[in-house]
């Protein structure tokens, strides 16, 4: 039996999930069931690989878990970006090898177009899904030959790209903070919370959805036990597609790092604070500098800034940070906006992201009867969707290129022991937000 040390716990203040639809969440499970399929995680990952199995098993049941409630974990708290484009940061280019990152780009729009198909399928209005494409900005010298290296790299790889200058800029995003601005259209923006809620609510009826369900433990063998606080769940295959909680039910132990990142969200902005700063009326700024800060103007005019960084161990919230990062996130947002130093943020929240020392995932068979998509490296939206889809397609003997390509895959690296670990990463945390500078 492989006991789960550490059960998700997330701070209770996530802006997307209490701005957006509120609804009523499926029953926790009481007592035992069982089916063929179990998948465990109700994020982008979890719900791609539920829906995808249902249909392709329109005769079997699939249980789905979910130890919070869906939307209010790390599938809802993140900045709403479906991107497309590969960015490889430890390129000179940040393309690097074509061919790799063409696949790359292929596997993010596929999960962009699962994502667009559903919401239009389903009329998920509330996701506010939009064709908006992204500004990747910079402030200082480092961030433009970022934005001059990467534009080459895109323009290698065939994608349109627009360099927009900072005198022209605040046309666009309404802050004049930026000296220049790497354009891509193929991004779109959404309200994340909103978008998985409603992905919840139209998953397939030979789905069985079971939220603030946690997992305690697991037995392996031809069946599979998974112990919850009231009884068990017995699958015939399970298929994890929590990220970085896959390391508690004992897979990829010390190769992912479970990063957190902030958020802080203000209060709808008055006619008079919109007039202020102009610009579009919906827009995504990500840095060009990656411990910088991304930026959205969300549907119902609200301004958006995410930063800061922190490593926790077992994946879940550090109390009393968010108090912490608010003050960086005040800085921020004052700095690029400073007509609209009177408005107030009315959320501040964290959340995880399964990051890996190489950049790399893991997709595929963990043991017998046990599957994985793990590992998102931020990319959770468009990456977890798309895999998840993949991994429900190879169990029902569906191989396409892509799924060779993940399955080809380097693998994650290990980890250092602690205290050497927490160390290490902690240091080039604090390194990297320094080194940001005025992009911070």
């Amino acid at each position: 039996m492989v006991r789960v040390d550490a059960l998700p716990r997330d701070d209770s203040s996530p802006g997307w999930f209490h701005t957006s639809r509120m609804r009523q969440p499926k029953a926790p499970l009481i007592g035992d069931d069982k089916a063929p399929w179990v998948v465990i995680g109700g994020g982008f990952t979890g719900l791609a690989a539920a829906r995808q199995l249902a249909l392709n098993f329109p005769q079997d049941r699939v249980i789905l878990v979910e130890a919070q409630q869906v939307g209010f974990g790390t599938s809802g708290r993140n900045a709403g970006f479906l991107i497309d484009v590969p960015h490889d940061i430890g390129a000179p280019d940040y393309i690097g090898d074509k061919t790799n990152a063409k696949n790359i780009l292929h596997l993010n729009q596929r999960g962009q177009g699962i994502l667009r198909d559903l919401v239009e399928q389903h009329n998920i209005v509330d996701a506010h899904l939009r064709h908006s494409g992204k500004y990747q900005a910079a402030i200082e010298d480092k961030g433009i030959a970022v934005l001059n290296a990467y534009r080459g790299g895109l323009e290698a790889l065939g994608e349109k790209v627009e360099l927009i200058e900072g005198n022209e800029l605040k046309d666009h995003i309404g802050t004049s903070f930026y000296r220049k601005a790497l354009y891509t259209p193929g991004t779109m923006l959404v309200q994340p919370s909103a978008l998985v809620k409603g992905l919840a609510d139209s998953l397939p009826e030979n789905v069985t959805l079971y939220e603030d369900t946690v997992i305690t433990a697991v037995d392996y063998g031809q069946q599979i036990v998974l112990h919850h606080p009231t009884g068990r769940i017995t699958a015939g295959k399970l298929i994890l597609g929590n990220n970085h909680f896959g390391q508690h039910f004992g897979f990829l132990e010390n190769r992912m790092l479970p990063i957190f990142t902030y958020g802080s969200l203000t209060r709808p902005l008055t006619p008079a604070e919109q007039a202020s700063i102009g610009g579009q009326e919906f827009w995504g700024v990500i840095p060009a500098d990656p411990f910088g800060s991304t930026l959205r103007r969300t549907h119902d005019n609200r301004i958006l800034v995410r930063n800061s960084f922190s490593f926790n161990p077992d994946g879940r919230s550090k109390d009393g940070y968010t108090d912490k990062v608010r003050v960086a996130h005040r800085l921020s947002f004052e700095r690029r906006f400073p007509t609209l130093t009177d408005v107030p943020f009315e959320h501040t929240w964290g959340g995880g992201l399964g990051m890996t020392r190489n950049g790399a995932g893991f997709f595929g068979e963990l043991r017998e009867n046990v599957y994985g998509a793990l590992a998102c490296n931020g990319l959770g939206t468009v990456r977890g969707t798309a895999t998840g889809t993949l991994l429900a397609n190879m169990l029902a003997g569906k191989m396409e290129p892509l799924t060779e390509f993940l399955l080809a895959a380097p693998k994650p690296n290990w980890n250092p022991p602690q205290p050497a670990l927490s160390i290490g990463v902690n240091f080039t945390l604090r390194t990297g937000q320094a080194k940001a500078g005025l992009e911070a």
